[in-house]
This record gives C-alpha cells, sequence and structure tokens, in this order.
C-alpha cells in the first residue's frame, strides 16, 4: 500500500469506539515489595516500582494528533485504554520518551495533578509548562536525575534510542530518550521509541543485570527506520543483558501497515524458550518481574 495512501486511511478511519481490552489490570492489589505493572495501551506502562507509582508516554484519547477534541486529526485507537486515569493510582512520576503525538499526549497528561514531576526528553519542558506543569525535569542523553517522592526515591538515566523528536515537521531540535529507571538496586529500562541501534549494548552490566525491558515492536512496515521489528527488539534486550521482556508500542494504534496482532506473533517466536523472559503481550495484561533472577542462571538458561 503506497505510503500516502496508508496515511489518509489511517487518519480517516471510519470504525466506531475502539474495543474493549481483553484483560484489565488491578492496581489497587499490587504489592509494592514488588515491580508489578501492565501495558495499558500503546506505550502507556504503569508500573509500581517497589511503591513507587509511574507511569510512561501517558496516551488515553481515542485520537492521537494535532487539534483540539473531539477535532484531533491523527489515527484512532483500536482497544481502549485497559483504564481510565480515574482508575489508576496518582502517579509519584509521569515519564515521557519524545513529543510524538502518540507519546505525548497533553490532554491525557493534563488529567494528572499539574503538580507531578515528569522527566521528559530534552527540549520539551515548554510543551508542559504551557499546560500549568512546573515540576520538569529534562534529561538528555547520559544526564541522570534522582527524585525523591513519598514512597522513596527514584533514579532516571536518559539512554540513546534511535528516533527523532520533533512535534511537528520543523521543531526538529527536540530531544527522544529511553531511560533506565533504578530503585533499591533493581533496574526497568524503559526504550521509548526506536529503531535499531547497537546503542543497548552499551548498557549491560552482568553484575546487575537489567530487570525488565519495555521495548517497542510495532509500526515497522514500513516505518523501520524508526520503529525497530521485533526481531530486532529482542536482540537490542539480549544485547542490554536484560532478564525480562514485555512489549510497548503495538496492538493500540494503527501507525503502519504489519496486521495489528503481527508484532506479538512474530515476538512470541522470536523469544521462543530463550531469555530475556516474556512476562506479558497483550494489552491490559499485569506483568510482575522476578526480583531474585540471576545474570548466572540465565546464561545457564540460554547454553
Amino acid at each position: 500500500m503506497p505510503r500516502l495512501k496508508f496515511i489518509r486511511k489511517m487518519i480517516f478511519d471510519g470504525r466506531g469506539a475502539p474495543l474493549p481490552t481483553p484483560s484489565r489490570p488491578s492496581p489497587a492489589r499490587w504489592l509494592s515489595d514488588e515491580i508489578t505493572g501492565s501495558v495499558l495501551g500503546h506505550s502507556t506502562v504503569l508500573i509500581n516500582f517497589l511503591g513507587v507509582h509511574l507511569i510512561t508516554d501517558p496516551v488515553f484519547s481515542n485520537r492521537v494528533g494535532p487539534g483540539v477534541p473531539p477535532f484531533i486529526l491523527g489515527p484512532k485507537r483500536h482497544f481502549s485504554s485497559a483504564l481510565s486515569p480515574k482508575e489508576i493510582p496518582a502517579p509519584d512520576v509521569i515519564v515521557l520518551s519524545h513529543a510524538h503525538f502518540d507519546h505525548f499526549d497533553v490532554w491525557s497528561l493534563r488529567k494528572f495533578s499539574r503538580q507531578t514531576p515528569v522527566v521528559t526528553a530534552r527540549a520539551t519542558a515548554d510543551l508542559l509548562h504551557c499546560h500549568g506543569f512546573r515540576n520538569v525535569h529534562e534529561l538528555d542523553w547520559g544526564q541522570s536525575k534522582t527524585i525523591a517522592t513519598r514512597h522513596g526515591p527514584i533514579h532516571f538515566t536518559a539512554i540513546e534510542v534511535a528516533h527523532w523528536g520533533a512535534r511537528m515537521m520543523r521543531d526538529d531540535h527536540r530531544g527522544y530518550n529511553g531511560y533506565l529507571m533504578e530503585r533499591e538496586g533493581h533496574t526497568v529500562c524503559f526504550a521509548g521509541d526506536t529503531a535499531y541501534t547497537s546503542a543497548f549494548a552499551k548498557l549491560k552490566n552482568p553484575s546487575r543485570p537489567i530487570n525488565l525491558m519495555l521495548m517497542p515492536i510495532g509500526a515497522y512496515d514500513p516505518w523501520i527506520q524508526a520503529h525497530c521489528s521485533p526481531e530486532q527488539a529482542v536482540d537490542m534486550s539480549r544485547q542490554a543483558g536484560a532478564l525480562n521482556f514485555v512489549p510497548i508500542h503495538h496492538e493500540t494504534f494503527r501507525l503502519s501497515v504489519e496486521a495489528m496482532d503481527e508484532p506479538a506473533i512474530r515476538l512470541r517466536a522470536a523469544l521462543a524458550d530463550k531469555p530475556p523472559k516474556l512476562l506479558a503481550v497483550s494489552v491490559g495484561e499485569t506483568f510482575r518481574v522476578p526480583l531474585h533472577q540471576t545474570a548466572t542462571a540465565e546464561l545457564a538458561h540460554r547454553s
């Protein structure tokens, strides 16, 4: 399908309301001595990280793109969000990877307290300040910030990804990040949005492996220059030494030509019985991260 024809079809999607998700998480039941979470849709992940509540790239809108609801020019959701903003605990920190509309939805962000700390990419704070957010921390690749929350501190480091950060066509000065999120000796990597890059290999630390990789797996056909395939996502996670894997950026917005269920099918085949361990796949599933795995045990399993 020619790209322009597909883009027109994506924007002028005549489907009705988004479908309900097959699963709905119950965050009130999640324990604060675990790392537990759920992908609520696309790259929106709700995590209880040992008592600290995080939400990444929160998007609850039925469409994403320029405009003012209900007049939004952009793709429509396939599945509704697994939870609404009213159904989730107030986040201790909001984490934003970059300024693209399907990751940085101001109409969803406005559902949260403007006092909430926000970690975001370089040159994107202005998009938050105009909506009343003041506790904003911009990070560029390699920069770090520890944020104190009512449930304890959490440390963020911005990491290199292969993508782009412009919100409109000409503001290409804006940054784009993945993040290492660390607390009490455990690490979650939120990869944001990325094409294939060798940069993830720099994250490998056998003495302190990444407990969980949140990695995008969709929108690669024909946009492989900006979005990795499921097989590439698995390869990058292995290079980073991640012990567990949960996919993001699939099953929600039809941004590309591949079938909605193709990324998940290819992901399962790419992982098979080899590490990292696949903890959840579908939107709304709850995942729990084993905290006592070791890199040695995983390498033994791999061999």
